[in-house]
């Protein structure tokens, strides 16, 4: 069954939604690591300075930071938890940026413990708190060929 579930910021619980459109092309070229998928988002960013548009939409430093580490995070994820990265995407407009990693588990991604069972604290664990601080909005949707996409829009200006 394919579905769509969006989870608010805030980590309320998800709720299906409608269905997803089909799993995007993957190529083998296509960005599969944390420093190829930054390098994708900077080339988009770098496009998007060279429309009068988009140039006075896009923030400083610290937001351009803030997609950068949301796709880093992502992406991570999906090679730690996920079987690997399968399709990624970038798309900006004049209000928000879209990164979109597919992965080939069905498993949501949830926080982890910090603490083990002595109460020490433990390495990791901190990513996908990081990308729920950082986006306005973030859908996960199931995809036919087994797996999910994580789209993740971060604003282009400062909340």
């Amino acid at each position: 069954m394919l579905m769509e579930h969006r989870s608010s910021v805030t980590g309320a619980t998800t709720v299906p939604s409608r269905p997803a459109p089909a799993e995007p092309r993957s190529t083998p070229s296509g960005p599969r690591t944390p420093a190829e998928v930054r390098e994708e988002v900077r080339h988009a960013l770098a496009e998007a300075r060279r429309s009068p548009l988009l140039r006075e939409a896009l923030g400083g430093d610290d937001i351009i930071g803030d997609a950068l580490l949301v796709a880093t995070e992502l992406t991570s994820n999906a090679m730690l938890h996920g079987g690997g990265v399968t399709a990624f995407e970038v798309t900006l407009d004049a209000k928000e940026v879209r990164l979109s990693v597919s992965d080939r588990s069905p498993e949501y991604p949830r926080p982890a413990r910090h603490t083990d069972e002595r109460g020490v604290m433990r390495p990791g664990g901190h990513g996908w708190p990081i990308v729920c601080r950082l986006a306005d909005d973030i859908t996960i949707s199931e995809l036919r060929t087994g797996g999910k996409r994580i789209t993740a829009v971060v604003p282009l200006t400062h909340r």
